[in-house]
């Protein structure tokens, strides 16, 4: 998969197309970007399950000084099975290469479905910068270490062969759920996770996630910063933890999730649904109430 990086090369190149151009042209200025920060991760691109369309619109509605790309870009693990890779997709990586071009910082942090781009650490393409993790400082002082976080995840450290079955039996789920939800759109009900349904119900599921939590969180900690970014587990949280904001900015398969970080240092979770945002946490003081 490292030649997908040299794939990426006649898109850094190509001029805009003219629709590109011309929504530039209607961009917000530097002084004028709505949020200081945002994060995203586990796009999963070149799956069926990514959620592109819905990823450009909220991209083109949440300009920002900094873009972290939390890992699980580009989906490796199903591209080595099968290719997929539509126009949206290719809409996207432009869409990340020309923020860069326009003077937003754009940061990758690989994950464990793109960990090939780990090899490029400390290497830049088309302006966004590949590093193992980083730290970001809020605008009220605050320090956040951002990380995929994989490293904290058992079965991916200690039996990567089941970590595989578990992703095709998380793609056999999407499949079916795209298929359940085509029919429930018919029937005029709404979107419904027959994923994020089953990792409700299973308890095994909820311990794995509150290990996972508590393990970054701590992590985080030691490492002296008061809250960490991560992402890996596809479940968007914002929460206080042993005294450490632990944030989670979801997925954009199911869940259609960001963390931003406003003007004065304010983070929110945002969950992107037409024809807007709906706040799904908002602000450290909030969460730690």
């Amino acid at each position: 998969m490292r030649a997908a990086f040299d794939a990426l090369g006649p898109w850094m190149n190509d001029p805009m197309a003219p629709e590109d151009a011309a929504a530039d042209a209607h961009a917000p200025q530097a002084g004028g970007r709505k949020f200081r920060a945002v994060f995203i991760s586990d796009l999963h691109l070149g799956t069926p399950g990514c959620q592109a369309v819905a990823l450009l619109d909220f991209l083109k509605h949440h300009p920002s000084e900094h873009l972290y790309l939390v890992g699980d870009i580009v989906d490796g693990w199903q591209l080595r099975r099968k290719w997929f890779w539509p126009q949206a997709h290719n809409d996207v990586v432009q869409k990340l290469l020309r923020r860069a071009r326009k003077g937003c910082r754009v940061v990758l942090v690989p994950g464990n479905h793109d960990e090939f781009a780990r090899a490029f650490v400390g290497h830049s393409f088309g302006g966004i910068e590949v590093v193992a993790d980083a730290v970001h400082t809020t605008a009220d002082g605050r320090t956040l270490w951002v990380t995929h976080g994989d490293h904290f995840d058992g079965v991916i450290q200690c039996a990567k062969w089941l970590a595989y079955l578990g992703d095709n039996l998380y793609e056999f789920t999407l499949r079916l759920n795209r298929h359940l939800n085509t029919l429930r759109a018919r029937m005029g009900l709404p979107y419904w996770s027959l994923s994020a349904y089953l990792k409700g119900k299973v308890k095994t599921a909820l311990n794995y996630v509150t290990d996972f939590e508590v393990a970054v969180a701590a992590e985080a900690r030691r490492r002296g910063h008061d809250g960490v970014v991560c992402g890996h587990i596809h479940r968007a949280e914002m929460r206080d933890i042993g005294g450490t904001l632990y944030c989670n900015d979801g997925d954009w398969v199911e869940s259609h999730t960001a963390l931003v970080e406003h003007l004065d240092g304010r983070l929110e979770l945002l969950q992107w649904t037409a024809p807007g945002p709906v706040a799904v946490a908002d602000s450290y003081a909030e969460v730690a109430a």
